[in-house]
């Protein structure tokens, strides 16, 4: 039973192929920052971030230590370091890039990849890159549909203009936090 003032640590692992905008949108939700060269994540980045959030068993807030596991979006190190980089996470950021339709589709395998080590997780679905919705490539019919089939919880965001950031990895983090017993 967690109770308030209760901290709990969280193992969040962000998923989704290469250049979607996982690191971005761990930048904008830790440091509010956001810078629009491409760096590909090399091997593993793991940052941490403390949250507030109402307590989903009774009443007062708890404070959730996030600690975040950014992977380098390529499917072979996924396979590759899956035990190391899954094991004990507690919940998934599913990223997809709302201007390349692949992205989406990719996220069922993102999710088998780390339940195979982790168990059957709280999954949040986050759509990047609304700020460029001129160049969107996902129908919002198919996002909603794709969402909904999984039972997966999702927003809109943009790692650039900071919208929908905090929604989403708050949500994420009050998802995992009701489920558990």
């Amino acid at each position: 039973m967690i109770a308030a003032g209760d901290v709990v640590k969280l193992k969040i692992c962000m998923a989704g192929e290469g250049a979607v905008g996982k690191t971005s949108l761990i930048r904008r939700y830790v440091l509010d920052q956001y810078d629009d060269r491409y760096v590909a994540t090399l091997g593993t980045k793991i940052t941490k971030k403390s949250v507030k959030v109402d307590n989903p068993r009774g009443p007062g807030q708890i404070q959730a230590d996030v600690i975040l596991w950014d992977i380098m979006g390529t499917s072979t190190l996924r396979e590759l370091l899956k035990e190391a980089y899954y094991h004990g996470a507690q919940g998934i950021l599913a990223v997809a890039d709302l201007t390349r339709q692949d992205t989406l589709g990719a996220l069922d395998e993102w999710a088998r990849s780390i339940r195979s080590v982790a168990g059957d997780i709280p999954t949040f679905g986050v759509v990047n890159k609304i700020d460029l919705a001129g160049q969107r490539a996902i129908p919002a019919a198919e996002v909603e549909a794709f969402f909904t089939k999984r039972g997966w919880p999702w927003a809109y965001s943009s790692a650039k203009t900071g919208r929908g950031v905090e929604e989403s990895f708050v949500g994420l983090v009050r998802l995992v936090l009701q489920s558990r017993h």
